[in-house]
């Protein structure tokens, strides 16, 4: 079986898709990435290659235009998204089977690490390579990343091996703590609590406060955040919760007696 791989911003034309779909043999996989950023047009093209393998190619313009039917061979589509919300409701429901990936845990991404050291060719002690797994966020991404950054130092400042204490020294250069909250994370529940009292406040001005775009921090630091329990959504705006008092050593305790 054949497995092709695309995303939806690289399928801004119907062109594009048709190019893919006909070239798919019997039984293929095509995987789309972000396909909730494919365009209207292109996504109105899979309706029928999903429901019936065809599709219909206009060819020519005006009064000379015409359609065209080509078949396709039976395959699978796959579409991944962080964003199902903006999927339209037309190309959600044609999709039989809808399910959601959790974050990986940290057992899992710990043998992640070890199969990437083994293909980077460095060795890795086990409590080193569960370090760099339990500060990867539950994301085998980031995991990777840390790994080739634990590896620098292990090569440049250890004996070219990743043990616990190179690793520790690393992750702390890198700014990335114990629960895996870097340098920004830290500065969004630290701007919350000694500006704002811990909020409620609204993500525009948080994102005025720290200097960031509001949707970069909606999209890529705050559904970490929540998922921990550092913060909650509330009507009135963001909210720290106590754990982030106790994880940056703030006494919440006195906060919560200030406010009235």
């Amino acid at each position: 079986v054949g497995f092709k791989v695309t995303s939806g911003p690289v399928l801004d034309k119907p062109g594009d898709l048709a190019g893919l779909l006909t070239n798919l043999s019997d039984g293929d996989v095509l995987f789309i990435d972000e396909i909730h950023r494919l365009s209207p047009v292109v996504e109105e093209y899979l309706y029928s290659a999903m429901e019936d393998y065809v599709i219909d190619i206009l060819l020519d313009s005006g009064p000379n235009a015409r359609t065209i039917q080509i078949n396709l061979n039976p395959f699978t589509l796959i579409g991944a998204t962080t964003r199902s919300g903006l999927l339209t409701a037309p190309l959600r429901a044609r999709f039989g089977i809808n399910s959601r990936l959790e974050y990986y845990d940290a057992e899992t991404l710990t043998a992640i690490v070890e199969r990437s050291s083994s293909l980077l060719a460095i060795p890795i002690e086990n409590d080193a390579s569960f370090k760099i797994a339990s500060r990867s966020r539950g994301t085998p991404r980031i995991a990777n990343a840390l790994l080739r950054r634990v590896r620098d130092f292990a090569q440049i400042k250890g004996s070219g091996k990743i043990d616990n204490s190179i690793a520790e020294i690393a992750l702390k250069a890198l700014n990335v703590d114990s629960y895996g909250l870097d340098e920004m994370d830290i500065r969004i529940l630290s701007t919350l609590i000694d500006k704002f009292q811990g909020g409620p406040v609204g993500l525009t001005t948080i994102a005025t406060a720290i200097g960031e775009n509001a949707g970069t921090l909606e999209e890529v630091y705050e559904p970490f955040l929540i998922q921990e329990g550092f913060m909650m959504r509330t009507p009135r705006g963001r909210k720290v919760t106590e754990k982030a008092y106790k994880h940056l050593g703030k006494d919440f305790g006195w906060v919560q007696g200030g406010l009235f």
